[in-house]
């Protein structure tokens, strides 16, 4: 089975405006993101997907594969649907582009859980981490999720989930990374968003409201998903931290 890792980057951003091309060292954040997925070993082909013509001359000039998409899509997950209908391969796997950090590994380990899964009538698998931190439980920036005894997604929200109320509870952060087998994205693009889909605006609801499993994959997390300048900030110090010459 061919998979190919598809990279949403969106010039227009409420929160960063050009988020794609922000440089991190010398080399724009989507170009990060690009590198650390060709390095994944279960990844056969990656491809930036933009409805920008800025961030498209940007994939010439830096060799990066790339496909132009609409620029009505309602989520990154739609755009991803898009590029979907025009690559062949059987497994897509949508990495975000503000990850420069996500490890390979992280990446092998969400398309390896959808390819070996026996699950009938799997979606799709999504990554998630641990969250230790009160401050990032109560973030409605962070979406939550909780699992099923077989680590098959129950529900997203940006509130605490569970919520502690007789007893202490564990929290885990829904990453925005996926596994899809191609058929479940064109579900995706031709099922309409639910009413809990457009109220929390996670878009892995357009799956769990029409009865469609997704598996939750715990993966390492990359330290920082950069989504404002402030993150940007950060993403360069771990750069520079990285590529400082050793004493």
């Amino acid at each position: 089975m061919k998979t190919a890792a598809v990279i949403p980057c969106r010039y227009q951003s409420s929160r960063f405006a050009g988020k794609p091309l922000a440089l991190i060292g010398d080399k724009p954040m989507m170009w990060h993101v690009y590198q650390q997925v060709s390095k994944a070993s279960s990844i056969d082909v990656a491809y930036i997907a933009t409805d920008s013509g800025e961030i498209a001359a940007a994939c010439e000039e830096l060799g990066l594969k790339w496909i132009m998409t609409s620029d009505q899509h309602l989520t990154g997950t739609d755009r991803v649907a898009e590029c979907a209908r025009k690559l062949d391969a059987d497994v897509i796997v949508n990495v975000q582009g503000d990850e420069p950090f996500i490890l390979p590994e992280s990446i092998n380990a969400v398309t390896k859980a959808l390819l070996e899964s026996s699950i009938s009538g799997l979606a799709a698998t999504n990554g998630y981490g641990i969250i230790d931190s009160e401050e990032e439980v109560t973030d409605p920036g962070v979406v939550k999720v909780i699992f099923s005894a077989s680590s098959l997604a129950l529900a997203y929200s940006r509130l605490p989930i569970p919520l502690a109320f007789r007893k202490d509870a564990s929290h885990y952060r829904q990453l925005g990374l996926y596994a899809f087998h191609k058929d479940a994205l064109e579900f995706f693009a031709a099922a309409k968003q639910g009413p809990v889909e457009e109220s929390e605006s996670v878009e892995m609801y357009r799956f769990i409201e029409h009865d469609k499993p997704v598996l939750m994959v715990q993966v390492e997390e990359s330290g920082v998903a950069v989504d404002t300048p402030a993150d940007l900030y950060k993403a360069r110090q771990i750069y520079d931290k990285m590529n400082a010459p050793k004493a």
